[in-house]
């Protein structure tokens, strides 16, 4: 029985462009590209989570929107569960300290970069909301 891991996605818009991170070296799924976030502590909301891991990985606060999306995805590792929720920046900026890169792209350019595939879904559906409200 693979190992079930439950992980929250911070979608950071800013000046209407999102928030984009590269996996480190060392990670799992090196240099692919995610939404910052990470593991649900026991106790946790997804929603405290996201905080703690943007406040832990980015040294900045974020105020958490409504969820985007729920994605399932079985790696070899482990059977990964992510919630993407809309986030806004209210304290500090983004700063690397366990990414190898982060970008801020418009929501149309973001199937340029290699995305990890658990956070594929999340994407599609960004676009999609994206083009009906053009």
């Amino acid at each position: 029985m693979k190992k079930e891991i439950h992980v929250v996605g911070a979608v950071i818009i800013k000046n209407g462009k999102i928030l984009c991170a590269q996996r480190g070296p060392s990670k799992s799924l090196p240099y692919k590209w995610e939404f910052p976030g990470g593991k649900i502590e026991e106790g946790e909301t997804p929603q405290q989570a996201l905080q703690r891991e943007i406040q832990e990985e980015m040294l900045c606060k974020v105020e958490i929107g409504d969820q985007i999306e729920y994605t399932v995805y079985e790696y070899d590792f482990g059977i990964v569960h992510l919630t993407t929720f809309y986030c806004t920046l209210i304290e500090g900026e983004p700063v690397l300290t366990e990414h190898a890169s982060i970008k801020w792209l418009p929501i149309e350019e973001l199937k340029t970069l290699d995305w990890a595939p658990a956070d594929v879904p999340a994407i599609e559906k960004l676009t999609k909301i994206s083009l009906l409200n053009e």
